[in-house]
Order: structure tokens, then C-alpha cells, then sequence
């Protein structure tokens, strides 16, 4: 667009230095640059029409050189996000067992890096396209309580769900529409109201969170058990220690199925310190006695080095 200018001005001074007011100068030069072919404002001598020659040839060359450029931005514009969106959907087809997170705000924006950094794959729905640009994970375009968008990031291959968007109907509409294209699909939903807990799970949330609470309990237990906190967030979140907790399915061909925790040795064996099991009932025994029996679909609880619950890994699949 500069160039233009420049030849529109040039084109301005010249006609009015030939005796043309400003006004005619400006129509003069505009007709000639635009190739409309209206006549001339008066009989050009020689001079005049050597100049309006020059113009014809340089303005047009300049407005269509920037026609060309301001196409080819455009065109290689969508072009580009075409390939990138393309390539995004083979990348998304070929997803299993991965996490689709609703929302990319702060809540789901700290879900979606803590998953990550636990070696989850990760798959980020939001409305927002110029937000969705700097997510560093696949992501969809698109309103995420809509059973096409949810389908579009994999839903039915997917091994959980976090509804994290702003408003409780917003997620208690994405989880309907997880459970019913997803029956065997983890879910997990923000809520913003107490009232809305409740509904939440009858809609099919297997949990349900409320971050304020949970900032306000954690708050207080820095409070209260200073020490016990920092150590549960270090061991949890922050990855600063080489300990780590973590949970194991007991299958029903596991080598621990059926032993006791003093036959399976887990502590000599591995190295790994069992804190409690959960029964498929959802109850809890903690700190499990040497006789307490391993059991099918037992979710075993422990903590580690990555190297300790590594070999308990193993033990657990064997």
C-alpha cells in the first residue's frame, strides 16, 4: 500500500505542477492508476502525456503487484491453516487412551500441564481460536458441549474427560454428552456451586470439584500442617523430590492377585511403600496389615522413586 501512495502523490504534485488544481490533479491521477478511462480533464500537450504515461505504467504495475502480494497472504494464510488443520486430524485419529480437557482457561490450562508432565496425551477443546493458538497440545476449535466437537478430539478412544469449563451448565452438558458417546469414559467436572455437585454426578461425573474449596483446604492445611502439606504438594505436584505417589490396578491375571502383602514382599521386591489399597466397593485400608489379601481390581497406593514404582508397575501387569 505504500508503494500506491507514493505513485498517487507523485502522480498528484505532477498534474498540479502542469497547472491542474489539487481537486483535478487527484481525479486525474486516480482515473489513470485505475484504468477506468475516462477522458482527460483537458488537451494534453506532449509533456503532460509523457507523464501520463509514466503513471499509467508504474501505477498499474504497483496496484497489481500489491493485489498479487495482499492474495497471496490471504491465500497462503488459509492454505497453511488448512495443512495444520489437516494434519491435526490425522494426529487426532490416531489418539487412544488419552485425556480431553473442556476449556482452556486457568483451571483447565494447569490441568492440562500437570497431565502432561504425568506423560498423559492431551487434547484441549475451547471456543476461542486465538487462544487455541498458543495451546501447546492438540486442540479443537469448537463448543465443546456439542457431541460433534467431542467426537472431533477422540472422545470415544479417549481414557478420560475434564469438564473445566466457566459455567456448571456449560460442563454438566459436556458430561452428558461423555457419558452417553463414552459409557467406559472417566470424567471429571469444575463446579462453581455447591447445588451443582449433586447434578453434576447424577449426570455421570465420576468426580466432582469444586477449586475454591480445594484452594481454601489447602490454604488452611498450610496453616495447620505446615510440613504435611509442603510434602504432599512436593510429592504430588511439584516433582522436586525424587518420591512420587501413584496408584495401580490389581488385574484379575496379576502375579499379586490372590497373594498377601507379606507373600508379595512388595517393599523387599520393589521398594515401594504401600500406603493403602481401595477395594472395588471404594473402601479404604490404610497402611495394610502383612496379611491383608491382594485381591482382583484392588487399586493399589504407594510411594516411591519413579525406579521403585516402576518394578511395582511391572509386578502389578506380570
Amino acid at each position: 500500500m505504500g508503494m500506491v501512495a507514493t505513485v498517487v502523490v507523485i502522480g498528484v504534485v505532477g498534474y498540479w505542477m502542469f497547472g491542474f488544481t489539487l481537486l483535478d490533479a487527484a481525479y486525474q491521477t486516480i482515473t489513470t492508476i485505475t484504468t477506468v478511462g475516462f477522458r482527460e480533464l483537458k488537451e494534453f500537450d506532449a509533456a503532460e502525456k509523457w507523464f501520463t504515461m509514466f503513471i499509467i505504467v508504474t501505477g498499474v504495475s504497483t496496484v497489481l503487484y500489491t493485489f498479487t502480494l495482499a492474495v497471496q497472504v490471504v491465500v497462503e494464510g488459509q492454505l497453511r491453516e488448512f495443512v495444520g488443520r489437516r494434519r491435526m486430524d490425522r494426529e487426532l485419529a490416531k489418539l487412544k487412551d488419552h485425556t480431553v480437557v473442556c476449556g482452556w482457561g486457568r483451571v483447565g490450562r494447569a490441568v492440562a500441564h500437570d497431565l502432561n508432565a504425568s506423560g498423559h496425551e492431551v487434547v484441549v477443546i475451547d471456543t476461542n481460536p486465538e487462544r487455541i493458538n498458543d495451546v501447546p497440545f492438540h486442540a479443537v476449535v469448537g463448543d465443546a458441549t456439542l457431541d460433534a466437537t467431542l467426537r472431533e478430539a477422540g472422545i470415544e478412544r479417549a481414557r478420560a474427560l475434564v469438564a473445566a469449563l466457566e459455567g456448571d451448565a456449560e460442563n454438566l452438558f459436556v458430561t452428558l454428552s461423555g457419558r452417553a458417546i463414552n459409557p467406559g469414559l472417566f470424567i471429571v467436572a469444575r463446579a462453581r456451586q455447591d447445588e451443582s455437585i449433586p447434578k453434576l454426578s447424577n449426570a455421570g461425573a465420576d468426580r466432582v470439584v469444586n477449586p475454591q474449596e480445594l484452594g481454601a483446604a489447602r490454604m488452611s492445611s498450610f496453616v495447620v500442617r505446615p510440613n504435611v502439606a509442603e510434602f504432599v504438594d512436593v510429592v504430588m505436584h511439584e516433582r522436586s523430590l525424587e518420591f512420587r505417589m501413584q496408584e495401580f490396578d490389581v488385574g484379575p491375571k496379576s502375579y499379586l492377585a490372590g497373594r498377601t502383602l507379606r507373600e508379595a514382599n512388595l517393599s523387599e521386591e520393589t521398594g515401594a511403600l504401600v500406603l493403602a489399597l481401595r477395594s472395588p466397593d471404594g473402601s479404604f485400608t490404610t497402611i495394610p496389615r502383612g496379611d491383608t489379601l491382594i485381591e482382583p481390581h484392588h487399586i493399589i497406593i504407594a510411594v516411591g522413586t519413579d525406579e521403585d514404582l516402576g518394578r511395582l508397575d511391572d509386578l502389578a501387569n506380570r
